[in-house]
């Protein structure tokens, strides 16, 4: 599935990826390929993902928004840690 991680400022990550959890409003939550469509609120935390050749990556948001369609994910953030 393709992920894509937007700030106001800049695109801060985009390419396949195997799994992504979230730090979702009522609770972290993890999305794989073909999750049901999803919109949701997020909390300041951290955004993992694994990637398709295994790596790990982290980035901590200040809060915003994912959504979940077709095996594309778009996490708006209103500011990263990365």
């Amino acid at each position: 599935m393709n992920l894509i991680i937007l700030s106001p400022e800049k695109e801060i990550y985009t390419g396949e990826v195997k799994s992504v959890q979230v730090p979702g409003s009522v609770g972290s939550f993890q999305m794989l390929e073909n999750h049901a469509p999803i919109v949701s609120s997020l909390e300041k935390g951290n955004v993992n993902v694994v990637t398709t050749s295994g790596e790990k990556l982290s980035f901590g948001i200040e809060g915003g928004f994912v959504e979940m369609l077709n095996n594309e994910v778009a996490i708006l953030v209103s500011g990263v840690n990365a």
